[in-house]
């Protein structure tokens, strides 16, 4: 759960620390992409699709994440068939330019296929590729995955349009700066296009499932599955939505300031500053999953 008393490991404080009094430099953030990819649970509710790192992996590893990626600079090139809000308009949403809206909206689809192997494109403005199995689909995307292609090149080639208003931007989140590898990650929620099928073909996981949102948050709490905090936080703010729809429906009225979680020290020791919505909402999952109120 998003518990503000847990205790970090002491080696993790001391590096704190050496941040702290400038005795470290911290690491810039790379760009990254998530997509929370839904599907309509049985008989209510939303299941994620989730991917269980390899443990060897430097970033993660070992922990369940929502597919996704860092930001690639042919992410910049941009796609000539881009339906949906404009890259302007993305900009304006995600508070930045043109280009690295662009950038991120095409790194979080190009993330999902490559490591779900779902496509969020289709031949119009107003359809989407109905199946993505076959054999001439598999080897683009290996080629995608091993950047032998960019990803506008790939959908130029197959006559794809971009299907950005199948996404929503969800939130975003900032890697602490302790940590040596560090990520500026945005956050966007899609529904699984009908028709198409999630693949277990990441080269960087081990397993994938879907999961019922309750599920997961209980798999967490149970230490049944390991997460980190803004994978988590992702699963309670949906653990109350009725469906996908609703997901995307209330994407733009939410509270998405970044969030930088932060090291806190006191006499005990060192703890992960969260804001307080997350840890008021954990708190009311968590009761009424116990039985208590909420």
């Amino acid at each position: 759960m998003v518990d503000p008393t847990r205790r970090l490991p002491e080696a993790l404080v001391e590096t704190a620390r050496a941040f702290a009094d400038g005795t470290a430099r911290p690491a810039e953030p790379r760009d990254a992409s998530t997509v929370v990819l839904m599907r309509r649970g049985r008989p209510a509710g939303i299941e994620v699709y989730l991917l269980r790192r390899h443990l060897g992996m430097a970033f993660a590893g070992g922990f369940c994440v929502f597919p996704g990626g860092g930001v690639d600079p042919r992410d910049f090139d941009g796609v000539a068939g881009w339906a949906g809000p404009s890259p302007e308009a993305w900009a304006a949403e995600l508070g930045t330019t043109r280009e690295h809206a662009t950038a991120l909206v095409c790194a979080a689809v190009r993330e999902t296929f490559e490591e779900s192997g779902v496509l969020l494109a289709g031949p119009s403005e107003d359809s989407v590729v109905a199946d993505t199995t076959g054999e001439d689909w598999e080897r683009d995307r290996r080629r995608l995955e091993a950047r032998e292609i960019a990803f506008t090149d790939f959908l130029a080639g197959r006559g794809l349009v971009l299907r950005t208003d199948l996404l929503r931007w969800w939130g975003s989140w900032i890697t602490p700066v302790f940590e040596p590898r560090r990520y500026d990650t945005r956050f966007f929620v899609a529904e699984l296009p009908e028709g198409q099928v999630t693949r277990d073909v990441s080269t960087e996981s081990d397993e994938v499932v879907w999961m019922a949102v309750p599920e997961v948050v209980a798999a967490v709490d149970e230490g049944r599955l390991a997460m980190l905090p803004p994978t988590y936080a992702t699963c309670l703010e949906l653990y109350d939505l009725a469906d996908p729809q609703e997901a995307l429906a209330s994407a733009g009225s939410r509270d998405r300031t970044p969030i930088l979680p932060e090291m806190q020290v006191d006499a005990d020791g060192g703890y992960l500053h969260l804001p307080e919505r997350l840890v008021a909402l954990g708190e009311s999952v968590a009761a009424r999953r116990s039985g208590g109120p909420a």
